[in-house]
């Protein structure tokens, strides 16, 4: 798939109009090839060879190692001496790790939100969910799982602490792909969407208790649904 500058991603806006975006080269080079991370088409221990991947994003090398060295910052991709950039892997207890430090963030989040966040950011993560069910109900994995964390970064931006938001975006960018495989089997997938319901029910109801306590179990259920995906 050719890159554009220029292209455009669409999104849901407050009040249910949809916002067009324009997205830059570097920022279009960054998502294709996070998703390819995400979706396995670059495997963790995979060296990305720049020519090949260059050719199949129709991009030369100068933007796709800007985009390497943005996804580095990230914790998706390591440099390694002598053999360049190679797709990171976790280890099992990496990922308990990270997962257990982005619980604590996100129940810290979800109370603040509770007290802080304004009815336009609660209406706008309903909106969001709701599309993230028609994506369920499609199939559609993928396009599911970027409003599934996008759902968990709005709840985050909503407590009103950036530095929080800042730390939350850097930890949930680095095991991207563990968590999108986590959710392979109709049981995992439907479970895990049943925990945003309840997500959604407790931030509307601003119930900070009730919400702190949902966010904890989804996050600790995560840990089991991704313990196979190392």
């Amino acid at each position: 798939m050719a890159v554009r500058i220029g292209d455009k991603s669409t999104g849901i806006g407050i009040g249910g109009v949809t916002r067009i975006a324009r997205v830059t080269l570097h920022d279009a080079v960054v998502n294709q090839l996070r998703d390819m991370i995400v979706e396995g088409q670059l495997l963790p221990g995979t060296r990305i060879n720049e020519g090949q991947v260059g050719a199949s994003l129709g991009v030369s090398r100068t933007p796709l190692r800007e985009a390497i060295k943005t996804l580095a910052s990230e914790g998706l991709v390591e440099i390694v001496p002598a053999k360049g950039a190679v797709v990171r892997r976790f280890s099992e207890q990496d990922i308990r790790d990270t997962l257990q430090v982005l619980k604590f963030l996100e129940q810290a989040a979800g109370r603040l939100a509770c007290a802080h966040a304004t009815d336009a950011e609660i209406k706008l993560i309903v909106q969001m969910h709701r599309q993230m069910l028609t994506h369920y109900k499609a199939k559609n994995r993928l396009a599911y799982f970027k409003l599934n964390q996008g759902i968990h970064t709005a709840i985050v931006q909503a407590s009103g602490n950036t530095v929080l938001a800042q730390t939350h975006e850097a930890l949930q960018a680095r095991i991207r792909r563990i968590r999108y495989v986590g959710n392979r089997g109709a049981d995992r997938w439907a479970a895990a969407v049943a925990e945003h319901e309840d997500m959604i029910v407790a931030l509307v109801a601003r119930k900070a208790a009730k919400l702190a306590e949902v966010l904890g179990r989804h996050l600790d259920e995560t840990v089991d649904r991704v313990r196979d995906a190392t």
